[in-house]
């Protein structure tokens, strides 16, 4: 048996039961509860953790937790455990909320501090994105890779420059790329650049170990070069809070992204 195959099945079916829960409340959504000014948490959020954690807890008692809305910042479970599962029970809940259909639930677990094991679920389409440390990346149980297109100019790409000057900085890059899209979930716009499906993820800050961890995996093992936008580590298992930015694509258009960003003095954070 592959390594980690056990628990990959395990988060594939906890990541389609979850997919069920969040698609029996889509567009009849109750209360919406901001956590901030732009971001939202509904019930459904609430419950598709609680599901998620309670079948963690009970198929692998001894490993941790990361979820978004049971605080997010501390790992709960055995202290120093060795492994832990990264899980965002609905990731796009602002789209949710609005009927939009792109969300996803993503389900990552780590081990000695690298993610090993990566599902991003779409329950709408029934788009699920799987990996494992050392495997291939895999849409519906297909091999997948990343982007072939020989030149940027081709490229659509998931974009996201946060902070002042944020859309001016896009449309700086906007003309040498096809054309870019902020789709409202990291999560599967990352997993995606794994099948190719988007070409290449930009996001300079704001995401969070649970946006980042499978999707990054997905997208690293479908062959895109992922990096955080200094050109370094993509993952950092200590960084508590959206302090995470993320760039994903295939080289040699990475490097070529990395210097349009460069160009446009675009902050990033650790």
């Amino acid at each position: 048996m592959k390594r980690h195959a056990e628990e990959l099945e395990f988060a594939v079916r906890l990541a389609r039961a979850a997919g069920t829960l969040v698609l029996e409340s889509y567009g009849r959504v109750g209360r919406v509860r901001h956590k901030s000014r732009r971001d939202v948490v509904t019930e459904v959020d609430f419950r598709s953790e609680a599901l998620i954690a309670k079948r963690i807890r009970a198929r692998f008692p001894d490993d941790g937790i990361l979820a978004e809305e049971a605080g997010g910042e501390r790992v709960d479970g055995t202290d120093g455990a060795r492994r832990w599962w990264a899980v965002d029970p609905l990731d796009g809940t602002v789209n949710y909320a609005n009927g939009i259909p792109y969300f996803c639930i993503s389900i990552a677990l780590i081990e000695d501090g690298s993610p090993v094991v990566g599902v991003v679920f779409d329950p709408l389409r029934s788009d699920l994105y799987t990996a494992t440390a050392g495997g291939r990346a895999r849409l519906n149980g297909k091999v997948v890779h990343a982007s072939l297109k020989p030149s940027l100019q081709d490229c659509v790409v998931s974009l996201a420059v946060l902070g002042p000057g944020g859309l001016a900085r896009e449309r700086r890059i906007a003309p040498r790329i096809r054309i870019h899209r902020r789709m409202g979930s990291a999560a599967l716009s990352l997993a995606s650049v794994g099948a190719g499906r988007f070409d290449a993820f930009v996001q300079n800050g704001g995401l969070s170990r649970w946006d980042v961890a499978a999707a990054g995996l997905i997208a690293e093992r479908g062959g895109a070069l992922v990096t955080n936008l200094k050109g370094g580590p993509w993952w950092n298992p200590a960084t508590t809070g959206p302090l995470l930015n993320v760039i994903a694509a295939a080289q040699p258009h990475h490097g070529e992204l990395l210097d349009l960003l460069r160009g446009t003095r675009v902050d990033s954070r650790r």
